[in-house]
This record gives C-alpha cells, sequence and structure tokens, in this order.
C-alpha cells in the first residue's frame, strides 16, 4: 500500500510516521516552499487521548524523548483584571501535557520523505481504483490513498467536498511568544488564565522543557535533530469581533490596548520576538455531509477546525492520524478491504470531529470580550 499525505501539518506527519513504523509507504507533500517557511513555534496542551494517540504514532525507541520534550501542566484557569487580582473563574482546573508545537513537528518529521513547494491543484481516481494527485510545480503522484490534512483550506477538501465550507466566526486574535525570563516569575498565576481588559481578552501559557530540545535529542535519540530553543510565554490577545487592529505590527496593536496594564505584562509584549507574532482570524470546518466512499479522505483541520479556546484542535488532529493509522493497517493485515477501512474511520471521525467544534464554539465565548457580559465569579 501507497499513501499520499497532503499537508505536513502534526497530523499529517503523525499519520505518515506511524505508517512508515508499520512498513506502509507514506509521502507528504507540503505547499509551503520549505519545512520551515513559516513559523509554527506555540506550545500545545494535549490531552489523554492527545498524547497516547502520537506517542502510538512514534516508534518505541523515541518514546524517552518525546517525554523528555514536553511538560506536566495544570492550571486553575481564573480570570485576572489587567492589575492581576482575581475577579472570577473560568470553570474548572484544566491539567493536561505541554508541547511545543515546533519541536513535536520536528520530531514527527524525522526520517520521513516530504516534498515542499507541492501545492495540490487537483486528483482523479483512475480506473484500477488508485488516486493521482496533481501538483502546480511538481509531476502527479499516485498512491492507494491520498489524505487530505491540508488544514482549514484544504485543497483535498475543495475537490472531495465542495459544499464542506470553513465558517468565520468573526473573532480575530493577535498571537505571540517571549522568552521566559526571571522577570516574569510573578506571572506565574496568569499562566492558563484570562486577563480582562476593556474589549479585550490576554491569554498566557508556559512553556518549560525538562531538557532543552536539542540537548534532549543529543543524548537520547542522535539521529533526531530538533530546534535549539528554549522556555517561553505564549501569549494570545482575543480581540473582539471583527475587531481589527489598526497599528502597524501585531505586537503594536497589542500594545495598543494595554495602557494601564500591569507593568509585566506591558513588558511581556514588549520583548516578544516580533518575527513570531501574527494576527489570526478563527474560522471553524464542521463535518456534515459524508462523500461517497473512495481512496480519498480528509483529517484534522481539514475537515473539523475547531475554535482554539476549545483546546482540542490537535488533540482531534492526532486522533484521526493514530485511528486512520490502525484501520489501514487492518486492512494491510487483510482484516478488510481498503474502501471499508477508511470507511470505518471516517465514521468515527465524523463523530468525534464534529463534537470536538461544537465543543470549542460553546467554549468560544467566555474568552471573547463583550462589554455587556459580566466576567463570571
Amino acid at each position: 500500500m501507497r499513501v499520499s499525505v497532503v499537508g505536513a501539518g502534526l497530523g499529517g506527519l503523525a499519520l505518515a510516521q506511524g505508517l512508515h513504523s508499520a512498513g506502509i509507504e507514506a509521502d507528504v507533500y507540503e505547499r509551503d516552499p520549505g519545512i520551515t517557511a513559516r513559523f509554527q513555534g506555540y506550545r500545545l496542551v494535549l490531552n489523554p487521548i492527545g498524547f497516547q494517540a502520537v506517542r502510538d504514532c512514534l516508534p518505541t525507541r523515541w518514546h524517552p524523548l518525546l517525554d523528555e520534550i514536553v511538560m506536566d501542566a495544570s492550571a486553575e484557569q481564573l480570570i485576572l483584571d489587567p492589575q492581576l487580582n482575581e475577579i472570577g473563574r473560568l470553570g474548572a482546573g484544566r491539567t493536561g501535557i505541554v508541547v511545543d508545537r515546533q519541536v513535536l513537528r520536528h520530531l514527527l518529521l524525522t526520517g520521513l520523505t516530504v516534498h515542499t513547494d507541492a501545492a495540490l491543484t487537483g486528483y482523479d481516481v483512475l480506473d484500477n481504483g488508485k488516486v493521482r494527485a496533481q501538483f502546480a510545480r511538481r509531476d502527479p503522484a499516485t498512491a492507494d490513498l491520498l489524505v487530505g490534512a491540508d488544514g482549514v483550506a484544504s485543497a483535498v477538501r475543495g475537490v472531495l467536498s465542495p459544499q464542506t465550507t470553513p465558517t468565520d466566526t468573526g473573532v480575530r486574535f493577535v498571537i505571540g511568544r517571549t522568552p521566559l525570563t526571571d522577570e516574569f516569575a510573578g506571572l506565574s498565576k496568569a499562566y492558563g488564565s484570562k486577563i480582562a481588559g476593556d474589549g479585550v481578552s490576554l491569554l498566557l501559557g508556559a512553556m518549560r522543557f525538562r531538557t532543552p530540545p536539542k540537548q534532549a535529542a543529543e543524548q537520547l535519540a542522535p539521529e533526531v535533530t530538533l530546534p535549539d530553543i528554549g522556555d517561553y510565554v505564549r501569549w494570545a490577545m482575543i480581540l473582539p469581533p471583527n475587531g481589527l487592529p489598526g497599528a502597524p505590527t501585531a505586537q503594536e496593536a497589542v500594545l495598543s490596548r494595554m495602557e494601564g496594564w500591569h507593568p509585566d505584562l506591558q513588558a511581556l509584549i514588549e520583548q516578544a520576538d516580533p518575527d513570531n507574532s501574527t494576527l489570526l482570524s478563527i474560522r471553524v470546518v464542521e463535518p456534515r455531509e459524508r462523500w461517497a466512499p473512495g481512496p480519498v479522505t480528509l483529517l484534522g483541520d481539514a475537515i473539523h477546525a475547531t475554535s482554539p479556546t476549545g483546546g482540542n484542535g490537535a488533540n482531534t488532529a492526532l486522533r484521526d492520524a493514530d485511528l486512520l493509522r490502525r484501520c489501514l493497517i487492518g486492512a494491510v493485515e487483510c482484516r478488510q478491504d481498503l474502501i471499508s477501512a477508511v470507511g470505518d474511520y471516517e465514521r468515527q471521525m465524523f463523530e468525534y470531529g464534529g463534537e470536538a467544534v461544537r465543543h470549542s464554539l460553546a467554549a468560544l465565548p467566555a474568552f471573547v470580550p463583550n462589554p455587556e457580559r459580566p466576567e463570571p465569579t
């Protein structure tokens, strides 16, 4: 069996890594001109399902390295005012495994065949049941299965399920990261909490590595090369619906809305890496109508993009990767044919993927600024 995976995000790479470990050929096609063309280095909180999924997709020899580059985390999920005084609670505390997306992505890339500058333009299902993917600047690729893991603007979904389109929530947020130094020790209670300002919300999260990733790889898996990065604070400012910033840079847009805030919070944004601060929109994709069975399917944000406030986007994509991996291994072992195996994956994925989207949307109002709604206490 040969599988073509379109998209080199976490879900697509986890699938390819899991198939590779099972002896199934998997090629990854990425539209970006290079693996590091876009910065993807923010922290993620993995729940037990997401963490076990990525663990199961990786070779067992890398499990000690994976355990060394993550951290256990818990957060009270408080609501604080701009002077860091507690004014309410978002709900029950949250626990999980925290990992850096950039570091995890480099681990998942190890040993895989990844073709960059490969923008998909379409595909054809051939008479023999295989599928031929077409790209703008490279030769076509033929495989037994084509997997669209190419995000919210999925080119694969555009052909497979054109009626499934993203919905823009109207919410915008600015995200960035700042090195975690002793200067910000006093912000510890704000990590995992929401700071409610005048028309904006600021969310902070710390990334502390048990061992620096580059050093951990050198010690535990010399064949793996991980980024040389240190501890940092990930911050995100959520703007009111359709509240586009007017400042020239994302970083300046955040600072312009923090007049009178606690000096440590202002310093955190001032010392952020400007190259890794960006404005993003919150769009969702909800799986509804199933497409006809065939040798093409979707994974992750391509079919169930969630609001980040649900904390389940990466977790659900990794769950997809592990589930599809297991279904395809079953097909190779002749427990069922390929189309039936893909159908089993899709039936389960549609159910939990749709629930993940609905959960994330239900959680969004608690984080989006609304001057007419008092903060919960």
